[in-house]
């Protein structure tokens, strides 16, 4: 493990042999990316996949709704209303930080179709927005406790390839951070719009079991063969 010096400062878990596939895994407000990192073996890959896993460091930024203290975020967060004064202009800066990943991993051999963008939280909000902003499919999107805002114009501005992408989206039904029906109305929109959408619930709040760590390996498993 060691921290790659890129746009993002990133921790980067490599496998023995030379990897095949790659996870860029964004972790929520005011974590970093050490919090998703003790979780790869816990997923119990097989060493045959090869997998490099990728946790960037979101940039420090203050946040509105916790008075601006300064802490790690992919975007502003301005209101527990998801509906108010969404900041965009911080989103799509951290799309770009995330395009940027992705084309190291490309530079590295890895293809598009071999990259799974995972999140939890606004991370997945970053996750699921980059991956569909792409040109082509990747090999999957892993989308945790999230939602999904910008939606239409997101997916009316799609290019028809994306929808060979893969998406997991887990969610626990006590959420009080973001709300269940806010995963719920995120699966129902990226089916309606033509994605092969695995949809997980779990009774637990804003965070992550561990079947629900057991389902993401059997996805991984599934996606990247």
């Amino acid at each position: 493990m060691n921290v790659q010096k890129n746009q993002l400062a990133c921790i980067e878990i490599n496998p023995k042999t030379a990897p095949t596939h790659s996870i860029i895994w964004l972790h929520g407000l005011g974590a970093d990316g050490h919090d998703f990192a003790p979780m790869v073996p816990e997923l119990k890959l097989p060493s045959a996949l090869s997998v490099r896993f990728v946790f960037p460091h979101a940039p420090l930024r203050p946040v509105t709704i916790n008075n601006g203290y300064v802490m790690r975020a992919w975007y502003d967060i301005v209101s527990m209303n998801m509906d108010q004064r969404v900041d965009k202009l911080g989103m799509d800066e951290s799309v770009l930080n995330l395009r940027q990943l992705i084309n190291n991993e490309l530079d590295l051999g890895i293809p598009l179709n071999k990259i799974i963008l995972a999140g939890f939280s606004q991370g997945s909000v970053i996750a699921l927005m980059t991956g569909l902003g792409l040109e082509h499919a990747l090999g999957g999107i892993l989308f945790l406790s999230g939602y999904f805002p910008f939606a239409q114009e997101t997916l009316s501005q799609m290019n028809p390839e994306v929808l060979k992408t893969p998406i997991f989206i887990a969610h626990g039904t006590e959420d009080t951070v973001v709300p269940y029906q806010a995963g719920l109305g995120s699966m129902d929109l990226l089916k309606r719009a033509g994605f092969d959408v695995t949809w997980h619930s779990y009774k637990m709040g804003h965070s992550v079991c561990p079947q629900e760590i057991q389902d993401i390996s059997v996805w991984m498993q599934k996606v990247l063969r």
